[in-house]
């Protein structure tokens, strides 16, 4: 079948939610997509981050295929030989005490806020339903009610409320605001260490460790949503390991299972997870033995295969030659690691569909942002042989 078919039939039977370039994906591999038609893209979105690790990695993979044919849930009624093993590698690796998986990253803020809300009335003794977090204007920390309550986003808003009260928002990057912004029953600083829906954008140095200092002379948990930003995709294991900040809270999901299955995670210390009871939290699906299996190989592959390191390096060398591109449509080039976002003076959709015909897939973001953040397996030549492409689109507008 052609593209147009399976793009028909999405468009009758599916809410009308998303805008995707009109690409169709059949398979991947790698770096490497391929569409209906058999043409082949260099994937520079990596699922926003989902697929640090590239698509179908063949580790991940076999750990997927093992556990499938043994046992893929028992829900947490019962236990299982994989959660075990999970949590002590993603708390090894962190260097946090204890985790609690979910599946989303909407879920796993979800989490966070809950756990945070418990620790307020417990440990910080805030007056029962007073309890505030603050969160910075363009946000992204997901879709449910709850969180896109506290959006500056109009449209994330628009028809969807009453909202979650208890939430105050401040400027992003304004560590002066924040500490403005604190009051006896602040329990909270929820914070992306970069906003990379909000456009990839960066805050100034010494940010993060500002306001980690302020939370801490404050009594405020500083939380971390490193969804998008952490497991190597900036370059670092976490964007905040940057200025040496250790959250309280820590946020992770996406390519905590290299794109092969939903897992999210909360990851703290006994202070805040240890206050949890049989009843407070949970969910069917998560913690399940095959989103275990899939995430301790996700992290093994990270670690192994120097992922981190590897996107260091690639990612100085692709922002330098986006750096060195002298084209009047760029404002900005911003980013760390391998997410990097080009800032456009002009709506940046076009730019993406015309790299779309050219065999780079890449998505606008906040308007006129085009996000770059490959797999961190890419290779310098295949970073070259973008390049090529991509000077071209924004050399000569979205008409090349």
């Amino acid at each position: 079948m052609k593209s147009e078919y399976y793009i028909e039939l999405a468009q009758k039977y599916g809410a009308n939610n998303y805008h995707p370039l009109d690409v169709v994906v059949h398979k991947a591999d790698g770096v490497w997509i391929y569409d209906v038609e058999g043409k082949k893209y260099l994937d520079c979105l990596s699922a926003y981050s989902a697929l640090n690790q590239g698509h179908g990695h063949p580790a991940i993979r076999q750990a997927a295929i093992e556990q499938l044919e043994r046992v893929t849930l028992t829900s947490r009624a019962f236990r299982n030989d994989q959660l075990g093993p999970f949590l002590e590698a993603l708390c090894e690796l962190t260097g946090y005490e204890m985790a609690l998986p979910m599946n989303t990253g909407a879920e796993a803020v979800e989490t966070a806020i809950k756990a945070a809300r418990k620790w307020g009335y417990q440990i910080k003794r805030v007056p029962q339903d007073k309890a505030e977090i603050i969160v910075c204007e363009g946000n992204f920390h997901g879709r449910t009610t709850t969180i896109v309550g506290f959006s500056s986003e109009a449209q994330y808003r628009e028809d969807f409320g009453p909202f979650t009260p208890g939430f105050v928002m401040i400027p992003y990057g304004d560590s002066a605001a924040l500490e403005a912004a604190i009051t006896p029953n602040t329990i909270a600083f929820l914070v992306e260490p970069i906003q990379g829906e909000g456009g990839v954008v960066i805050p100034p140095q010494g940010y993060l460790r500002e306001a980690a200092e302020i939370c801490r002379r404050n009594d405020v948990l500083f939380m971390a949503d490193e969804i998008q930003t952490g497991l190597g995709r900036t370059g670092r294991l976490l964007a905040c390991d940057y200025e040496g900040v250790r959250p309280d809270v820590l946020i992770l999901g996406k390519a905590l299972s290299g794109g092969f299955y939903p897992v999210s995670a909360v990851v703290t210390d006994r202070e805040v997870l240890g206050l949890m009871r049989p009843g407070d939290h949970g969910s069917t699906f998560g913690g399940n033995p095959l989103g275990a299996a899939i995430g301790r190989s996700a992290l093994k592959v990270i670690v192994d295969e120097q992922l981190v390191e590897r996107s260091q390096e690639m990612g100085v060398y692709f922002k330098g030659r986006l750096d060195r591109i002298e084209s009047d449509h760029i404002v900005e080039v911003r980013g760390k690691g391998l997410l990097i976002g080009v800032e456009l003076d002009l709506p940046a959709r076009p730019f993406a569909e015309a790299l779309r015909e050219r065999g780079i897939l890449a998505k606008e973001t906040h308007e006129n942002v085009l996000r770059f953040a490959p797999p961190l397996i890419i290779k310098k030549d295949e970073i070259d042989w973008a390049m090529e492409h991509i000077e071209a689109v924004l050399m000569n507008g979205s008409h090349s």
